[in-house]
């Protein structure tokens, strides 16, 4: 009677596990030849907004998971010792400009007293060759007339100086300028913040990442396929991406990039003995549009599926035909 017993629950756990099997052959159909697919999961371009002066940073005015647009203040720098640089190039500009004005009447005067150097050197040069000036005298007219032209040689160089000290100070004026206005930090694509690196009040150097934001622009998954699958894709060609998080979803996307070189797949993506084999990297990047319809929702890490064609000519399974929620508040889209 035992035996019986166990056999009769042998054969109602075959049937059991015949109708899962069932259920779950149905649920995932087999994919047609021409379509390849691959694990992978969502990833979106890293941007660093840096200090590009050494200095105290003021305020950090963004949290992470915040969303900025471009040209969206996110941190400023302190800027007390950069707005005194600039008053001191203003003030240089300002004696600069002084010693210009300076400059230019002393050259008129040295200008005006050489053309009457030059009037008297001919005056008496005339009057010597008819015999009514002495030799002396004419020496003396060129002797006035050669200090007349080095003082007004000196004053055409004073004045280039101050001039070039003009140019000096503005070229100083425009060089804080642009310190004082990178002392805003500003975000230089719009995204999401991942990450707040830097607290008010700290010191960074040269360079130093404040905030890291996700450019929702360019988001993409990265797979792997065989040389036999990779070599038949071209940019541009058709994708299909299904998220593990909403897997009534199939979201359209496009091939970016195909590797020239094969490299072993990530330990996170496939399975030991697929690891084992050369594969190449594939990029299937979402239309920007379509991002940014869904930007609050889009979240980078998700895994899933991707699913290309390595044949063009095979048509999408209905399976893999593009379903997208019907608006961003759409629940299933969390």
């Amino acid at each position: 009677m035992q035996r019986k017993y166990a056999v009769f629950i042998l054969l109602a756990l075959a049937l059991l596990g015949a109708g899962v099997f069932g259920v779950w052959k149905y649920m995932h159909p087999g994919l047609p030849d021409g379509i390849a697919m691959a694990n992978g999961r969502l990833e979106a371009e890293q941007v660093q907004v840096a200090a590009k002066y050494p200095g105290r940073v003021e305020k950090v005015l963004v949290e992470e998971g915040d969303l900025v647009t471009a040209g969206q203040v996110v941190a400023r720098m302190d800027t007390r010792d950069v707005l005194a640089q600039l008053s001191e190039a203003q003030a240089q500009l300002l004696s600069a400009q002084s010693a210009e004005g300076e400059a230019q009447s002393a050259l008129k005067a040295r200008e005006a007293d050489r053309l009457l150097a030059q009037q008297e050197l001919s005056r008496i040069s005339r009057l010597h060759k008819k015999g009514f000036a002495s030799s002396q005298l004419l020496d003396k007219s060129r002797a006035s007339m050669n200090t007349a032209e080095a003082m007004y040689q000196s004053a055409q160089a004073t004045l280039r100086r101050s001039i070039a000290g003009i140019d000096a100070a503005q070229a100083t004026i425009k060089r804080v300028q642009a310190m004082l206005d990178d002392s805003t930090l500003v975000a230089p694509r719009s995204g999401r913040v991942q990450y707040k690196l830097i607290q008010s009040g700290e010191v960074v150097a040269a360079g130093t990442p404040v905030v890291t934001l996700l450019d929702l622009s360019d988001v993409y998954m990265t797979i792997f396929l065989p040389a036999a699958d990779a070599g038949t894709l071209a940019i541009g060609d058709e994708a299909r991406l299904i998220l593990d998080p909403i897997p009534q979803y199939v979201v359209p996307a496009n091939i970016t990039f195909v590797a020239e070189d094969a490299q072993f797949t990530p330990k996170a993506v496939e399975t030991q003995d697929e690891r084992e084999k050369l594969m190449f990297r594939v990029k299937l990047t979402i239309n920007a549009k379509l991002l940014s319809q869904w930007e609050s929702r889009v979240k980078t890490g998700v895994r899933g599926v991707g699913y290309v064609r390595v044949k063009r000519d095979t048509p999408w399974p209905p399976d893999l035909a593009v379903k997208l929620p019907a608006s961003a508040n759409d629940n299933a889209g969390n």
